[in-house]
């Protein structure tokens, strides 16, 4: 008897006798009330728990090699139909290369934005940049001259202007397996002939190089990435010049609590526009210039911990009891304050 008695002695819950208790209305609410933020609050932290994730970035030399660098682009040109615009990729040792495994699709669109037609970039050829001298410089110009108004070149200004008058545009998008060195890629009209570009435009002051860019990333998308160009608009009137965007990209690895590793990049970005300026021998383009870093990025998944949750979880609901009990006092109080004046008034 002695040890159940010592046990008793340590209850800290001891229960009145039923007749002792006083149940009134305030408290009913109050106890409906308190059971009601209890339920929202147990669903809410369970929520939580089975859904968040605490995720830890860690830095390491990026140690990758012999790999490709996935570019993707979706890019729109409302001022420049999809004949006149070409995507080229050049490496960092200057070599124009367009021989990549690349697929790069450009739809057609009219004045109001609407696919009205398809190509597809497949038959890319390698180009290399050359320096010539003044007399060669001068032959080169009188063999242009000599191919570039033949038939299939009268054909394609008619086309062009014909395109520009209606206002047509271009989507460009796909993706570019590129070298993984610095390099930048670009998309302008240096694939037309330079006398052809001068017949359709009168000048490259007059090529308008205005573009939104829907999507540019340089890998697959993980949970909570920022691409810093999604959604950049340049539209530009009545001028034109080079947008030059650059980009440095950042190897990532993105291990999700599955333990499946997802290999990808994110970047940062620095633009710079410089307009064309009277008797520029150059032409207007969009470029983007990349290069690497040398530290690879390791994003993990981790679910939290059973024992934070519970920890979380009597925090709330105790909390909510104590606070719904402190309230019922309160309101037991004042209703007996409110009663017992008119109470003693009756008996008078």
């Amino acid at each position: 008897m002695g040890v159940k008695q010592a046990l008793k002695s340590l209850d800290a819950f001891p229960r009145a006798e039923e007749h002792l208790l006083q149940k009134t209305q305030s408290g009913a609410f109050v106890s409906v009330v308190g059971l009601v933020i209890m339920a929202t609050l147990f669903l809410h932290e369970l929520t939580y728990y089975l859904s968040s994730y605490t995720v830890h970035q860690q830095m390491s030399v990026d140690l990758k090699r012999g790999e490709t660098l996935p570019i993707h682009i979706n890019m729109t040109f409302p001022a420049l139909p999809c004949d006149v615009l070409s995507v080229d990729a050049i490496d960092m040792s200057g070599k124009h290369e367009l021989d990549l495994d690349t697929n790069i699709w450009k739809l057609r669109l009219n004045s109001h934005g609407h696919i009205i037609g398809t190509e597809y970039l497949s038959d890319l050829v390698e180009k290399e940049h050359h320096k010539h001298d003044d007399g060669k410089e001068h032959h080169d110009k009188e063999n242009h001259l000599h191919g570039a108004f033949d038939t299939a070149a009268e054909e394609l200004i008619k086309k062009v202007k014909q395109a520009l008058d209606d206002g047509e545009g271009c989507r460009v998008y796909g993706v570019l397996d590129v070298q993984r060195v610095a390099g930048n890629f670009h998309i302008s009209v240096h694939g037309l002939n330079i006398f052809v570009a001068q017949m359709i435009f009168g000048g490259s002051k007059n090529v308008n190089v205005s573009h939104m860019i829907h999507d540019l990333s340089f890998g697959p998308k993980y949970p909570g990435i920022h691409n810093p160009l999604d959604g950049t608009e340049r539209i530009l009137h009545d001028t034109s010049g080079i947008f030059k965007y650059y980009i440095k990209v950042v190897p990532t690895e993105y291990r999700y609590i599955s333990k499946q590793v997802l290999p990808t990049n994110q970047f940062s970005v620095t633009e710079y526009y410089s307009p064309m300026k009277p008797y520029d021998r150059s032409w207007p383009g969009v470029y983007f210039l990349y290069d690497l870093s040398p530290i690879t990025v390791t994003i993990k998944e981790e679910r939290r911990k059973f024992l934070h949750f519970i920890t979380r979880l009597c925090a709330v609901l105790g909390g909510t009891f104590a606070l719904t009990g402190m309230l019922d006092r309160w309101m037991f109080r004042f209703v007996e304050a409110l009663t017992k004046p008119s109470a003693r008034s009756v008996l008078r």
